[in-house]
């Protein structure tokens, strides 16, 4: 399977990027990381700068298809930059369309609400997004991982790094059968 993982030039939530890219990796998948600009992105734990990872390409030239799924790490800046970043808004709503699924951890799924992917969707997120998600017409919930398939797509939320064990096992079982479906 081929996962793209979908961040702006900085404010990723560090372990946020890099467990689900181990769990992908671990079972053989391939990793892509995604960016708004090309060279390297900037990581944070929390509110201290962390490390960088190097770009493998830019949202502009990427689609979909070129994938079996995507990943929305979090952070607070991360997705408060991508949701005001047309091609990023529109690389989501081309998951959704191709019914590819979606992975999104703590402030990610501001960008699935900016992408129209949430209305008559159960999900769940760092608890500050509840009522921006309700706003966009979805259902919030407190739960650990939240895998809801009502929709055109898988949508895998989960609500903070210390969720990531369970987001992480959810997330590399939704991408295997996906991907096996292909």
């Amino acid at each position: 399977m081929r996962v793209a993982f979908l961040v702006a030039p900085e404010g990723v939530e560090e372990s946020e990027l890099t467990g689900p890219w181990e769990a992908v990796t671990e079972v053989g998948g391939e990793a892509v990381l995604v960016s708004t600009w090309p060279g390297e992105v900037l990581s944070f734990r929390h509110l201290e700068k962390g490390d960088r990872f190097v770009v493998d390409q830019v949202v502009g030239e990427v689609s979909a298809g070129m994938f079996d799924a995507l990943v929305l790490p979090g952070g607070v800046a991360n997705p408060d930059h991508l949701r005001t970043d047309a091609e990023a808004v529109d690389l989501v709503k081309d998951f959704v369309d191709q019914g590819r699924p979606i992975a999104a951890i703590c402030h990610a799924p501001w960008l699935l609400i900016e992408a129209d992917a949430v209305r008559g969707r159960t999900l769940t997120s760092y608890p500050s997004l509840a009522t921006d998600i309700r706003n966009a017409g979805g259902t919030w919930v407190d739960e650990a991982v939240r895998v809801d398939s009502s929709g055109p797509t898988t949508l895998l939320t989960s609500r903070t790094p210390r969720d990531l064990p369970a987001f992480n096992e959810a997330l590399v079982g939704v991408f295997t059968t996906a991907a096996a479906a292909r």
